[in-house]
């Protein structure tokens, strides 16, 4: 049995010890003080507004308010992989946390794809609210092998080209990348051809001419500097992607309990935490595309009336063909259309009929 003083350097060189073992290998728990290290993943590139404004934030946040028990490593700039991966990234534990896009991986998380319809969202805190709420509603029965910690579909998406675009009649047979889902109708929809290509690739494609635009969000056109190759930007919502924040399972299990309601309480909607991407900041941000000469097109009513017309017809198609695979689509639909109105949204995508 030992006394108080090779008792007291017992728990130092364990803590010591435990703390050197947890470093680099994800979560891990000290001894007789429970702490967690997380490794947190993303595409987002390492300078842009979503890890400057939100995901550094969150995680600082996270050490915070847990004083010093949760600290964390960022993987920004696809440092684990390129965007599509990034569930799997998570899901199969070569990071604890991470941030996905649910819409780069066709066909695996089809009714997830509701939450990236055409609708007027301009700000990803409120994008948040929507996408949790359906997450709970009916979602989460595609998310069963990670835990979610928020959901969103992002902000709207606008087309972004180097000539002038003012009518249905200007986008005949153009080339124009699309981040995939139902963007990638919607272009289509609009007598173009779609090209999907991922965000890093896009400057230089638009450069030499292998593409006429694309369709992103402000924020990334931002991030990758897109405004210095598209000098026009359409404003009519294309919607974007299904995106959110998952933890591996394993890793969510060893977390203390205690930790795990900060870390729900933070990450549940990180916009809203940080003060990132939300309705405040679009308006910054589109003014500094404005400032960096892109020139901003609102359609006018009727012009707009006939894209929208066609964008709901694509989610005429969308639902026919996931009803005949059993899946409960017009459901969802009617659903998301439902927590859009709650928040004031508008879903341009949302067949009237269907009321």
């Amino acid at each position: 049995m030992c006394d108080g003083t090779t008792r007291r350097k017992f728990l130092k060189n364990s803590l010591i010890g435990g703390l050197a073992y947890g470093i680099g290998m994800g979560i891990y728990e000290l001894s007789y003080a429970q702490a967690v290290h997380i490794r947190f993943s993303t595409w987002h590139t390492p300078v842009g507004r979503e890890v400057k404004t939100v995901w550094e934030p969150m995680l600082e946040e996270m050490k915070r308010r847990s004083g010093g028990r949760i600290t964390s490593t960022l993987y920004a700039g696809a440092a684990l992989g390129k965007g599509p991966e990034h569930y799997d990234i998570v899901a199969k534990g070569l990071s604890d946390m991470g941030y996905f896009t649910a819409t780069w991986t066709p066909g695996r998380f089809p009714l997830s794809d509701v939450l990236s319809l055409a609708t007027w969202v301009d700000g990803k805190d409120v994008a948040t609210e929507i996408g949790n709420a359906m997450y709970d509603r009916i979602l989460h029965r595609e998310f069963k092998d990670v835990k979610m910690i928020e959901l969103n579909g992002c902000i709207q998406s606008f087309l972004w080209t180097k000539r002038p675009i003012r009518s249905l009649a200007d986008t005949k047979g153009m080339k124009i990348r699309t981040p995939g889902g139902h963007q990638t109708h919607y272009i289509k929809s609009l007598g173009a051809e779609p090209v999907l290509m991922p965000l890093g690739d896009v400057y230089l494609a638009i450069e030499t001419g292998t593409v006429d635009g694309l369709v992103t969000c402000p924020p990334l056109l931002l991030g990758f500097k897109l405004h210095e190759v598209v000098k026009h930007g359409v404003v009519a919502t294309f919607g974007c992607v299904t995106e959110g924040v998952v933890m591996n399972l394993e890793s969510w299990k060893k977390v203390p309990e205690d930790l795990k309601k900060i870390i729900e309480s933070v990450g549940n909607n990180p916009f809203k935490t940080t003060g990132g991407l939300n309705r405040d900041v679009y308006k910054v941000m589109m003014k500094e595309i404005a400032d960096k000469g892109v020139a901003l097109f609102t359609l006018p009513p009727g012009e707009a009336e006939r894209w929208y017309e066609n964008f709901r017809e694509e989610t005429r198609k969308w639902v026919a063909d996931l009803e005949g695979k059993g899946l409960p689509a017009k459901e969802v639909v009617r659903m998301y259309n439902q927590e859009c109105e709650k928040r004031g949204v508008k879903v341009v995508a949302f067949p009237k009929e269907w009321a």
